[in-house]
């Protein structure tokens, strides 16, 4: 029982003001250290593809969107130092990739394939995927 009223008491006492602590992040711009590696996605399959890339574990965009029997080239950025993979935005900001899929247009997330990326495509300058149905399902080599 008396845990019952120290609980509150105890929450009525902390501040909430310090359950966040925000720190002034600086954001890496520009290519200066980096090593361009183009990343060519095409489609041999008879529908369209979206591809995305997902940020920071809460954010993702789309970066291609490839018709049959078309291709796109998406720049990407390496840090040999860091081993990280990244895209610049708009204001050429550098957006670490977590993660790079395409999909079925329409459904893509419902249908999303993965592209690894890797040490040795950084190595090469350059990465060329495929994809394409399989089997009912997508597949991107």
């Amino acid at each position: 029982m008396k845990i019952r009223y120290i609980l509150p008491v105890a929450l009525a006492f902390t501040s909430f003001a310090n359950a966040v602590e925000l720190h002034h992040v600086i954001v890496r711009k520009g290519t200066d250290g980096l090593d361009m590696v183009r990343l060519t996605i095409s489609n041999a399959g008879k529908e369209g593809l979206s591809c995305n890339a997902d940020f920071a574990h809460w954010y993702s965009a789309g970066i291609a969107t490839v018709e049959p029997g078309k291709s796109a080239r998406v720049d990407l950025w390496f840090d040999a130092k860091t081993g990280t993979f990244t895209i610049l935005n708009d204001k050429r900001e550098n957006l670490p990739v977590e993660r790079l899929w395409c999909g079925l247009s329409g459904r893509a997330y419902a249908t999303r394939v993965q592209i690894t990326l890797d040490r040795t495509d950084a190595a090469k300058g350059a990465r060329a995927v495929s994809c394409g149905v399989e089997q009912d399902t997508l597949a991107c080599r």
